[in-house]
């Protein structure tokens, strides 16, 4: 049957199980968006193809599905590159579909013509270009099969206008993909096995580290099983928040920069650390080579390039985490670390900062307050999806996550303006859920104009922005480190409240912590989307604090005469 390459497209983005795709068109995606009204497909139409590749990637996280993003060529295709970082530093599974100029003009400056492939080399796991028609449908099969396999991450698919217009005949071709050169199925052999067992057993102060590729390796009932059937305390990153639930006796919290005094302290302390699926990112390690200075480590990692990048490992088992501690669990025998236990409960009481629940407000409206309170009001079930900056910590410090893919945030490149149009892919993703996304006055502006694409589409999230009046993260390290000097980061805004209301949306304002319950309720209430503007204390921080270059147990704690 004769198909043109635009109808080849989405029918194979049908077969991928596609059906929801974020984008905005343009004059070399026409023939694309003009096939898509013959498929069942809805086409969400942002207002900046930025915003498109955060709806693909917090789509992707959320439903365990490939997300798909679609821009032209040229200003759209280069409007998508800070998501498309953003999802491979995060290993996140999106493909990107960029319209090009025909292939007869390529290379000579042609009206919106760009190389999205070389741009994008370096921050994608593959990128295609495609000048045939006949080669759209295999490419996309490969593009699907590259970008969910092995370590998951974005691959681009730039595909001229002449191949989208031309027909051919055509038959869907199922057959199994074979890449040369290509091997995610990885697998750690026996040996390696055995002297894991060894270490795990000559251990006194182990120490497990969980990262994304718990959840994304859907190995949360094998990391429970290893520890308690070792009884290892867990530390999590900030992408593997929700690893194990909150309340479980083993998890200790979150490490790194903003983590929690007393897991860096038992980072530093440890004999044995055991990394499931996290890269030792700087944020995590502080200075690398005062990093752990007494512990073996063992490294379970997907990705070769990971191995002894950052921290030198004694031992890396190399492949999907759930099949190699499935490999690894029948191997371990039972044990107890009664004494490590007391240790690092010693470390928290001596670190522990004044409970939130205690601090007074003195009449003042702190953006943790509003954090715990949102988290008590919602049960702490609510799908969370975060800017970046102060925000972000405060989220991950003082809204618990007991379940997977709730905790959506960018963590690897830290994207200023991710909040809202994340929130928005986490929603369409899972429509059931009740959405709340923390965002600061800075992010927010930086891809507000996706308010009027929760408009249009009618669905149902709710904004919790912490309006402090500057680039709240950038401000703290000026206090910190720059003597108080506060260039650039003092920030003014619109009215948020009459900006939610120019879209058709529900703004409120709260300004007194007494305020927060009433206005949740009605953001809950409300079927729209909803703004609530909380204007929060503009010199508040976030600790622990471990500042740059330095030893990881060495924190800025929170003064205990100011919360």
């Amino acid at each position: 049957m004769k198909k043109t390459g635009a109808e080849i497209l989405w029918e194979c983005l049908i077969r991928e199980n596609v059906d929801t795709v974020f984008g905005f068109p343009g004059g070399n995606t026409l023939p694309l968006h003009d096939a898509l009204h013959k498929y069942p497909i809805h086409h969400v139409l942002v207002r900046h193809e930025q915003g498109a590749s955060h709806m693909a990637d917090a789509y992707a996280r959320v439903s365990g599905k490939v997300g798909v993003a679609i821009a032209t060529s040229g200003p759209g295709a280069t409007n998508l590159v800070t998501g498309i970082a953003t999802a491979m530093m995060d290993s996140s599974p999106i493909v990107c579909i960029t319209g090009q100029v025909n292939s007869g003009y390529i290379g000579y400056d042609a009206f919106q013509e760009t190389d999205v492939t070389g741009i994008t080399l370096p921050i994608t796991k593959h990128n295609y270009l495609v000048s045939q028609t006949s080669d759209i449908a295999p490419v996309i099969r490969e593009a699907f099969y590259i970008a969910r396999s092995g370590r998951p991450g974005p691959v681009l698919v730039d595909i001229t206008k002449d191949a989208q217009v031309a027909s051919i005949e055509w038959e869907y071709d199922d057959s199994p993909i074979e890449l040369p050169g290509y091997r995610p199925d990885l697998r750690p052999v026996n040996s390696d096995m055995e002297y894991a067992t060894e270490l795990i057993r000559e251990a006194k102060r182990p120490l497990i580290l969980a990262g994304a590729g718990v959840i994304k390796s859907n190995a949360l009932e094998e990391l429970k099983e290893y520890a308690e059937k070792t009884d290892t305390p867990i530390a999590l990153t900030l992408l593997g928040i929700g690893a194990i639930p909150t309340d479980h006796p083993l998890n200790l919290g979150m490490m790194g920069m903003h983590g929690h005094a007393w897991v860096n302290h038992a980072i530093q302390e440890s004999d044995l650390l055991l990394a499931f699926g996290m890269r030792f990112d700087d944020r995590v390690t502080g200075r690398i080579n005062a990093y752990a200075p007494t512990a073996k480590k063992i490294h379970f990692d997907i990705d070769p390039s990971e191995i002894n990048k950052n921290v030198k490992v004694d031992l890396a088992l190399i492949g999907d985490l759930k099949e190699s501690m499935q490999k690894l669990l029948p191997h371990i025998e039972p044990q107890k670390h009664d004494q490590w236990h007391r240790q690092i409960a010693a470390y928290k009481a001596e670190s522990t900062p004044q409970d939130i629940q205690q601090w007074p407000d003195n009449g003042r409206l702190y953006a943790a307050h509003v954090v715990h309170d949102i988290w008590k009001l919602t049960e702490g079930k609510a799908l969370i999806v975060t800017d970046v900056g102060q925000n972000q910590m405060i989220a991950a410090q003082y809204y618990l996550q007991d379940e997977p893919n709730s905790f959506i945030t960018s963590g690897g490149l830290g994207t200023m303006g991710f909040g809202i149009p994340a929130a928005i892919g986490a929603k369409f993703a899972k429509p059931e859920a009740e959405v709340w996304t923390f965002v600061g006055d800075g992010g927010f502006q930086m891809t507000q104009a996706e308010l009027a694409t929760a408009a249009q589409e009618g669905i149902k999230i709710n904004i919790a922005l912490l309006n402090n009046g500057y680039l709240g993260m950038v401000r703290q390290w000026q206090e910190f480190f720059y003597e108080s000097r506060y260039i650039a980061t003092p920030i003014t805004g619109p009215d948020f409240v009459k900006l939610a209301e120019a879209h058709g949306l529900l703004g409120i304002r709260v300004t007194k912590r007494e305020e927060v319950e009433a206005a949740v309720r009605t953001a809950q209430a409300h079927p729209g989307t909803v703004l609530i503007e909380f204007q929060v204390e503009p010199g508040e921080n976030v600790y622990p604090m471990v500042s740059a270059g330095s030893e990881l147990h060495k924190m800025i704690l929170r003064p205990t005469d100011n919360a």
